[in-house]
């Protein structure tokens, strides 16, 4: 899989009082505004064209924009946030992607979506079943993107938060795998390159054309990724992962 683009939306004063599970502490807004500019530096070094929306204070979460859509070559499906304070975040995507997708889809109540519970293999979804996306919700991701051809999985989760905190496809057939996935039978016929327990943040990689872009600070998973071929870029993260952020979270990338 190639890409062309991408869409950001940069972090507002309000991300300080978004969502989280970690016990991390509060983030240092400044320091969360200089991470993500080298983000968007990395995404146009990747050969990116990036779309930076501009921060909406409303939305303490917003700036994880995968969460609201996941984007396909044939059409974009908007989701339904499995938290009931996010869903508003959706309202501003409906006017951006109709720029980039003529077909766009939906994700309904009763249904439930998170992005970050999805993970595209070439014309193979994964879809997680967690707290933030319900079976309703999976089988309607399910439903639509039969009609254009492409095959879906649906995997419960039993300790990650979403589906890519612990998992990425790097292509050739490659994932990083951390914790419940590494033995998982739904993933057994792909090569695998598997993260250490205290290295689990590491497994939200995210492959862009010639490169993998990986936290810094996880010189085990950077050596795997890198002896496997690939061009690796290092990126600061500690102000997003205090909010149960990572890289894919921040981008949807087209």
């Amino acid at each position: 899989m190639r890409f062309s683009r991408a869409i950001v939306r940069k972090p507002g004063q309000s991300y300080v009082n978004g969502l989280t599970t970690s016990d991390l502490g509060k983030p240092d807004y400044a320091l969360a505004l200089k991470q993500h500019a080298a983000y968007i530096e990395a995404l146009k070094q990747a050969g990116l064209e990036v779309t930076v929306l501009e921060a909406d204070e409303r939305f303490p979460d917003s700036t994880f924009v995968e969460d609201t859509a996941v984007l396909t070559e044939k059409c974009a499906v908007i989701t339904n946030p499995g938290a009931e304070s996010r869903n508003g975040e959706i309202e501003d995507m409906k006017q951006v992607l109709p720029r980039f997708f003529d077909t766009i889809e939906y994700i309904q109540a009763p249904g439930f979506l998170d992005g970050g519970d999805v993970m595209q293999v070439e014309n193979h979804f994964y879809v997680g079943l967690s707290t933030r996306t319900n079976e309703e919700g999976a089988k309607q991701f399910r439903d639509i993107l039969s009609k254009y051809g492409y095959e879906v999985t649906i995997v419960p989760l039993k300790e990650f938060f979403h589906l890519k905190t612990g998992i990425a496809y790097l292509g050739n057939n490659t994932l990083v795998l951390a914790g419940e996935f590494i033995d998982s039978p739904v993933f057994k016929d792909y090569k695998h390159l598997i993260v250490e327990k205290e290295a689990e943040y590491s497994a939200n990689c995210i492959h862009i054309n010639d490169y993998v872009i990986i936290p810094k600070g996880y010189d085990s998973t950077k050596k795997q990724i890198t002896d496997a071929g690939y061009q690796v870029i290092e990126l600061e993260m500690s102000e997003f992962q205090k909010q149960d952020g990572g890289l894919s979270c921040l981008s949807l990338r087209f």
